[in-house]
């Protein structure tokens, strides 16, 4: 078939590429929302600006076209927003209400503006209010379900613009601007038809155009298929399918008519094909998906999509990766379609093996970034060419096209609860896909809400191992972004559930956790006892390297406790347990440690040895930085004990060490200044 593109909730529709972006019709429309954007509103006193972003409003059903008047609308008046445009869709394909926190944490992701993990939705929205504060931004609110969602994402200032677009009105945001959409005019509709048809079959017989316009109602998204139909047909008549969309038996709106004609003329594989796309994760579909769901080739599958596409029943979507898009005003239909032509276990089957393909796609994306593993090369080279990446840069680019539809492929699996064992191993590589390519900081809030996920299937299929680690990745984040207070309820219940399960890592790692959450909150004597029963965990079970680690974490909380002389024995045990474990840097480190609190401890003679010694150990790992450290340490005390000669010895060393980056050297200083 010819390439088409193709908007089946508007109307730029054309097969011609010279007119692809030329917009049909709604010019009342347009005039009048361009209009309401400079009108007074009802807020507004003597002159003087309403205390919020103006609201247009464009209602009308799904495939009326309102979308594409939306963008039409913030294409025209962009230029009069310089900080740009924002888009958020409100609604999940299947009419499901997206939650407020995931709109606002979008937002602020698109805006590049720090979103801490875990953030509740009071605090995700008035962040984004902060960050539109001082900007123009126009934001197009899709396929809103009420009018609380709008509301909460409106940004207090009058600069900015809100274009909303819903169903129906959205009572209770004031001085909200409607324009409620119906057909289109007939010369657009008909023009509408002929970049399908060609002009010559509408020329020939205008009034079987006009005809069918009628019997679609002049609604976009009718004429879109009725269009696509006529093209797959040049020697049917259109007088012929204006009288097959009237005499469609059965009620429902001129969309569902049309669409029954032309979902009756599709061979039984394309079909059923269609009908699969319905279980797609938020409506977007790629050639993977579809073959997944069918059990086709992944080149049959997009052959297939591109039939749809062209035939009005799918859109392409603008993205580096060839993906597509279910139209939400066919999802309804197709799921109907689904759960009436094809018995559960089918589609319960079809949605396992899209879950199995995403798994393997994500493990691939994974073992490409591991180029030093033989066993990940050998385990790549061992997956269908069809699954395999290239190069590092692809699996990224990948992930970051599908992360939309591979997080909402996660919340689906957990919540269809009869594919769990599917929907971990989905989570699980999704977790190591995006911290091996994006970074655990910088992927944090998807983490969390991946966490979330698994802890619900843990505590539904009782699990408690798997409830423990849920727990405690969340605490951890909670921990990194200042909620300590929440880290340290969800370590106790890490540590309830690490007991429940028998699981002696997750008893010592929860029990670690709450004393650094302890000691986080400035609560000394409870880190050191809790801090005290890890480390007993840890030497019953003859974990020498985690042994050492707490040993001086529990050093750490005696020092700030003012008990000086446990801490001294703590950060000996963590130095001999470091030597015995062979960590030079660690061990470097904790002589370091050491050396402060002998200073604390009014033992500068001691300090300067032990501070020597740290120095070797630093230059033996090749720790520069805590070499410089060490030396500027050494030049204070020695500055103490009366030696300002041998003290200027240790700061020029500091200097040298660090003369091609000075900035590290003040950073340092500082830092010695303040210890």
């Amino acid at each position: 078939m010819t390439d088409q593109a193709v908007d089946t909730d508007g109307v730029r529709l054309s097969q011609d590429p010279a007119e692809e972006n030329r917009f049909l019709g709604r010019t009342r429309e347009l005039k009048e929302l361009r209009a309401d954007i400079e009108r007074a509103g009802l807020d507004t006193l003597s002159g003087r600006k309403a205390p919020r972003a103006r609201v247009l409003l464009i209602a009308g059903r799904p495939g009326s076209g309102r979308t594409a008047l939306a963008e039409e609308l913030v294409a025209q008046v962009a230029d009069a927003y310089p900080d740009g445009v924002l888009r958020a869709r409100l609604s999940e394909p299947d009419g499901t209400r997206v939650p407020v926190s995931r709109l606002a944490r979008e937002l602020l992701t698109e805006l590049e503006c720090p979103v801490p993990p875990g953030a509740g939705e009071d605090d995700l929205t008035g962040a984004l209010r902060t960050a539109l504060a001082d900007r123009r931004v126009l934001l197009l609110l899709d396929d809103a379900a009420d009018a609380e969602q709008v509301d909460a994402l409106l940004p207090d200032t009058p600069d900015c613009l809100a274009v909303a677009v819903a169903q129906g009105p959205l009572t209770g945001i004031a001085d909200v601007r409607p324009c409620t959409l119906g057909g289109l005019d007939t010369k657009s509709a008909v023009e509408l038809l002929s970049r399908y048809t060609g002009s010559v079959r509408i020329t020939v017989d205008p009034r079987a155009a006009e005809q069918l316009v009628e019997a679609c109602q002049a609604q976009p998204a009718a004429l879109t298929l009725a269009g696509g139909w006529l093209a797959a047909r040049p020697q049917a008549a259109v007088a012929d399918l204006a009288k097959h969309v009237r005499a469609e038996d059965g009620e429902g709106t001129p969309l569902s008519r049309m669409f029954r004609v032309a979902y009756a003329a599709l061979p039984s594989p394309a079909a059923r094909i269609l009908r699969l796309l319905s279980l797609a994760p938020a409506g977007m579909v790629d050639p993977h998906t579809a073959s997944a769901l069918a059990g086709c080739s992944v080149n049959g599958a997009r052959t297939t999509l591109d039939d749809f596409v062209a035939l009005g029943m799918l859109r392409a979507v603008d993205s580096p990766l060839p993906e597509y898009e279910v139209p939400a005003c066919l999802h309804d239909r197709l799921r109907a379609l689904a759960e009436t032509h094809d018995r559960p276990a089918e589609l319960q089957l079809a949605r396992a093996r899209m879950l199995e393909r995403t798994v393997r796609l994500l493990q691939s994306c994974r073992a490409v970034t591991e180029t030093d593993s033989p066993q990940a090369r050998e385990k790549l080279q061992d997956m269908p060419r069809a699954l395999r990446f290239p190069t590092p840069r692809a699996a990224a680019d990948w992930l970051r096209a599908r992360r939309p539809a591979l997080l909402a492929s996660a919340r689906l699996a957990v919540a269809d609860g009869e594919l769990d064992t599917l929907a971990r191993r989905l989570m699980s590589q999704l977790v190591r896909a995006m911290v091996a390519h994006f970074g655990t900081q910088a992927a944090a809030p998807d983490l969390y809400g991946i966490h979330r996920l698994v802890l619900d299937v843990a505590k539904r299929r009782e699990l408690p191992r798997e409830k423990a680690a849920a727990l405690l990745n969340l605490a951890d984040l909670d921990a990194r972004t200042g909620r300590t207070a929440e880290a340290l309820v969800r370590y106790r219940a890490a540590l309830d559930a690490g007991r429940e399960a028998n699981d002696p890592y997750a008893t010592a790692r929860a029990m670690e956790s709450v004393g650094g959450a302890h000691l986080e909150l400035g609560d000394y004597d409870r880190a050191a006892d809790w801090f005290g029963r890890a480390l007993a965990q840890r030497l019953a079970r003859d974990e020498r390297a985690d042994a050492a680690r707490v040993y001086g974490r529990l050093a750490a909380a005696h020092t700030y406790a003012g008990r000086y002389g446990e801490a001294l024995r703590g950060w000996r045990a963590a130095v001999a347990g470091y030597r015995r474990t062979g960590d030079v840097a660690a061990q470097a480190r904790a002589l370091s440690e050491l050396a402060r609190v002998q200073e604390y401890a009014g033992r500068p003679e001691e300090s300067l040895r032990t501070c020597q010694e740290a120095v070797e150990w630093a230059r033996r790992a090749e720790d520069v930085r805590l070499q410089a450290a060490l030396h500027l340490r050494l030049a204070d005390t020695l500055d103490r004990l009366g030696d300002p000669a041998a003290a200027g010895l240790q700061r020029g060393a500091a200097d040298r060490m660090l003369k091609e980056d000075r900035s590290d050297a003040c950073e340092i200083r500082s830092a010695v200044t303040k210890d």
